[in-house]
């Protein structure tokens, strides 16, 4: 995030036996790899379970199902050495499609065209601390 706004932004969590969908990300200041789940931008109008949908049609091409509102968290931040403010609506959502639970990663696009490595990772990954899960409070909120 580049401007002084707070941004408005829902997330998906997908769930498969003890995993959750994320996409890779990297902080080149910090030297960090970080997870967070799929979503995007709320455009203005628009109710965050559709955001949700439309993202996820954008990004993997994907139709999902049985979409659920988990909870609102805020996120204050720092990526890439610039300041960041999120209200993130988070949701959890099943798949139409079942080979999306059955590949470990795949290929996805973000909103600006830049490719991303989406993969599914163990819960317990996060929770013995080997990497960052953002928003900060999404996996306590997970448990």
């Amino acid at each position: 995030m580049t401007s002084d706004r707070i941004r408005p932004v829902a997330l998906v969590v997908f769930r498969h036996q003890n995993r959750i969908l994320v996409f890779e990300g990297y902080d080149s200041i910090k030297k960090q790899i970080f997870y967070r789940p799929l979503g995007g931008g709320i455009e203005f109008g628009e109710h965050s379970s559709i955001t949700i949908q439309r993202e996820i049609k954008e990004e993997l091409g994907a139709e999902i199902c049985n979409l659920v509102y988990l909870g609102s968290l805020e996120s204050i931040y720092t990526y890439n050495g610039r300041p960041g403010h999120e209200l993130v609506q988070v949701y959890q959502a099943d798949f139409v499609e079942p080979h999306f639970y059955q590949q470990p990663s795949f290929d996805a696009m973000e909103d600006d065209g830049c490719p991303m490595k989406v993969l599914w990772k163990e819960l317990d990954f996060f929770k013995a601390g080997y990497a960052a899960l953002y928003p900060t409070g999404l996996l306590e909120l997970l448990q």
